[in-house]
């Protein structure tokens, strides 16, 4: 019995250890120096970064500046260049007081970079850890800066990560009447890629602006590649991503990202998602909902200062486990029981859904979540979650014709 434990707790050793070495192994773009740098080499260069941007222990911009090259310029993202401001929060321009170099935001007065923001630029290099889930802005972001740097003739490097919801596609294809910042392209909520591979399939299927599209084609013509995807190394689709570093305030660590492409729907409804807790988007619930139910209490904290019924007693539902759990209890599809059960229990349904001041329900921030304005329908109608899903199956099955042609991995 003894040498039989024994054999176990070394098989199990073994197998973290694996484990531990495959994530070690995965190399994102960024670590890959020699592959881009001859390209930033006496070249005036824009970053588009955040807190992610990580090269081993060192910023994207450090080891930049560390390697001679001149960073004039940083474009930061939602949540900030430093990745402390909530989710929503319209973040001014500054200048970084760790480099003194300015911080143009792209997440406030404006979404895309001027001609003069670009007109001192000759490269524009991208470095943003996503999360595969296409209501994260990251990828909208990425859109936007690709128009305005082939519409100015500017070349631009994405440096790829992978992806930690890249073993799977689920969720309904957005409809571009319904198209906003938190969805522009018709992709299910989940996508399967790499934000290198989500960047080819931009210009791949001429999804950007038309303008910006036709400057990528004289780019081309003239011999210039405007867009240079740096791929992973060691990275496989199916392999599990530990994220070195928090990609938002409120997607805190593997379990919560997970979970986002289910509960992220609640930010559309009166329900609190879980904001201001330490369990953001693994706990969600309402003060009207059953007292038997799991309790928990929204308050203010870095990165939802504000959240929504903050102080208040919500009773609801707690799904956090440890990440390998939750990866397991999803196998490979987004949730959506648990927002329809929210729905069946809510006394006031009426008042589910936050509506715009229109009280046009078709303008509700839960259809651009969506894309469309056929899941509430689905949900008011007392579909099963099996049914809805079914529904979602042929704009699955046409994307995933669309993505195949843009894969870097297996």
């Amino acid at each position: 019995m003894k040498k039989l434990i024994l054999f176990l707790a070394i098989g199990f050793s073994a197998f973290v250890s694996n484990a531990v070495k495959a994530q070690r192994h995965i190399l994102p773009g960024a670590t890959d120096t020699p592959s881009y740098i001859h390209l930033l080499k006496g070249k005036k260069i824009a970053v588009f970064a955040n807190q992610t941007s990580m090269v081993g222990e060192k910023h994207l911009v450090d080891h930049l500046i560390h390697q001679n090259i001149e960073v004039k310029k940083i474009f930061g993202p939602e949540h900030g260049f430093r990745g402390v401001a909530d989710a929503g929060e319209k973040v001014g321009n500054y200048t970084d007081a760790k480099t003194g170099i300015p911080v143009i935001s792209l997440y406030g007065a404006k979404h895309k970079p001027s001609k003069e923001d670009l007109a001192d630029i000759d490269i524009i290099v991208f470095d943003i850890q996503d999360v595969g889930v296409r209501f994260y802005t990251f990828i909208s972001s990425l859109q936007e800066l690709m128009e305005a740097a082939f519409l100015y003739q500017k070349p631009m490097v994405v440096l790829d990560r992978p992806n930690p919801n890249g073993h799977y596609v689920d969720g309904p294809v957005l409809d571009t009447a319904f198209k906003s910042f938190v969805g522009m392209q018709p992709v299910p909520v989940v996508y399967g890629m790499t934000i290198g591979e989500y960047a080819k399939m931009l210009v791949g299927e001429r999804w950007i602006d038309p303008q910006s599209m036709s400057a990528y084609d004289m780019m081309k013509l003239s011999g210039i590649e405007p867009l240079i995807v740096i791929a992973c190394k060691n990275y496989k689709r199916s392999d599990v991503y530990d994220l070195p570093v928090k990609p938002s305030p409120n997607l805190p660590g593997l379990s919560s990202i997970y979970w986002y492409p289910s509960t992220c729907f609640f930010e559309g409804t009166v329900l609190s998602e879980g904001r201001g807790t330490g369990m953001p988007f693994q706990v969600f619930g309402h003060p009207s909902l059953s007292k038997n139910l799991f309790s928990f209490t929204p308050t203010s904290m870095p990165g939802a200062t504000n959240p929504k019924l903050k102080d208040q007693l919500c009773y609801g539902w707690n799904v956090s486990a440890d990440p390998d759990e939750v990866r397991k209890k999803i196998d490979g599809r987004i949730h959506i029981e648990y927002v329809l059960e929210a729905y069946r229990q809510f006394p006031e349904k009426d008042k589910f859904f936050i509506l715009p001041k229109s009280g046009e329900a078709r303008g509700s921030f839960f259809n651009k979540l969506a894309g469309n304005d056929i899941l509430m329908k689905q949900m008011q109608q007392g579909m099963s979650a099996e049914e809805i899903r079914n529904s979602w199956e042929p704009g699955l099955v046409a994307f995933k014709r669309i993505r195949q042609k843009y894969l870097l991995y297996k």
